[in-house]
């Protein structure tokens, strides 16, 4: 093979002197606090039965969806699946992505246009800062979860006018601190100010609301312009939709580039969603309320074990302890999977330097005495 460019070895090399190299992990037979399996849903051999057996009553045989969804990937499966989330999550209409980052590079790349602006939260998921570096807009970020920062950042922006559409982007629950911005103040702000909101639930979904997400579950879906909703977190499954109105749905399906030029999901892939939301209808209920006890006796045992001050204050499945330097989190991740427990390390430059953390994902089948001696062995090394 050819030699990779001094250029792109020295890029590699930095990253090897920062003690941040990536590398794809092997699947360890570890003790799950790491995975996105919130409800335990890839768990659930019904699941799959239900998935085939729903393949085989709309007789889909093909293991692949032959195109895009624009030519001839648009099976019958993709009307069913996005009827359902507009009922469910009360929303005009969805239109369903092959992921959250393809969502979220479809909206921000082709909405906001020239002349406009995005202010958004600082800590928003890298897909949505790349959407929005490939549009046109001018974008400004403001401080985490800080309505006053925003408006201060609104106010020194001179170039608002009556051609100027404003959008807010902000997450339900963000994926590296676990936290929620205050969304009904946030709500109030644009639709006092015509600007537009704009929410993604990735973490939020199957886990607040009933499964609906923290958006219905303060009853704002009308106040949000576009909502993004995953299935590759709690749903254990893959893809994504944007929830919005009837009019920006079929401009997604013009402008979107990441629906319009990519293979559609296959039959079984979407197949597998609606069995996750018939499942979370219909048994949802006992899973969330085991996550929800989980969280509470996490939060417990911080609080016990008095490491209140290195944890970052959440209420979601997602909890961090802080451990400053890539070295320091590498180290203590390692040290926690030689103990049995699959604690991930985030590292800068996924986090600001100095802001390195371990990621605790809890999950409806974490058990007591797990979450006990995982927290006890933490205390032991901080």
């Amino acid at each position: 093979m050819a030699k990779l460019p001094e250029k792109l070895e020295q890029k590699l090399e930095k990253r090897r002197l920062d003690n941040a190299l990536r590398a794809l992990p092997e699947t360890p037979s570890l003790i799950d606090f790491s995975s996105n399996d919130y409800l335990g849903f890839t768990r659930k051999e019904e699941m799959v039965n239900d998935t085939s057996k729903l393949l085989n009553e709309e007789k889909l045989t093909s293991i692949g969806s032959t195109g895009s969804r624009l030519l001839t990937g648009n099976h019958i499966l993709y009307k069913e699946l996005e009827d359902f989330l507009a009922v469910y999550h009360v929303s005009d209409s969805a239109l369903v992505f092959n992921s959250g980052y393809d969502a979220n590079i479809g909206f921000f790349s082709s909405v906001p246009q020239r002349g406009d602006i995005v202010f958004y939260d600082e800590l928003v998921h890298a897909s949505i800062r790349d959407g929005i570096k490939m549009g046109n807009a001018k974008s400004y970020k403001f401080a985490h979860n800080d309505l006053n920062d925003l408006r201060r950042q609104i106010e020194r922006s001179q170039n608002i006018d009556g051609n100027t559409e404003v959008y807010i982007v902000t997450e339900a629950v963000f994926s590296m601190d676990g936290d929620s911005p205050d969304l009904k103040a946030l709500a109030n702000l644009c639709a006092k100010n015509n600007y537009h909101l704009i929410v993604d639930e990735a973490h939020a979904v199957g886990i607040f609301g009933g499964g609906k997400g923290l958006i219905s579950e303060l009853g704002i879906e009308k106040d949000v312009f576009a909502r993004v909703v995953t299935f590759g977190k709690a749903m254990g499954c893959h893809g994504a939709a944007i929830l919005c109105g009837n009019e920006l749905k079929t401009y997604l399906v013009n402008f979107a580039r990441s629906l319009i030029y990519t293979t559609a999901l296959s039959p079984h892939a979407i197949a597998s969603v609606l069995v996750a939301y018939q499942y979370l209808e219909q048994y949802g209920k006992e899973e969330i309320t085991g996550l929800r006890a989980n969280i509470l006796y996490f939060k417990e045992q911080i609080h016990h074990l008095e490491l209140e001050e290195s944890f970052i204050q959440s209420n979601s499945s997602i909890h961090c302890l802080l451990a400053p330097g890539n070295q320091k989190a590498k180290q203590l991740s390692k040290q926690l999977k030689e103990e049995g427990f699959d604690v991930k390390p985030i590292l800068s430059p996924t986090v600001k330097m100095g802001e390195e953390r371990l990621r605790f994902c809890l999950h409806s089948y974490n058990t007591k005495e797990e979450i006990k001696n995982l927290l006890q062995i933490i205390r032991t090394y901080i």
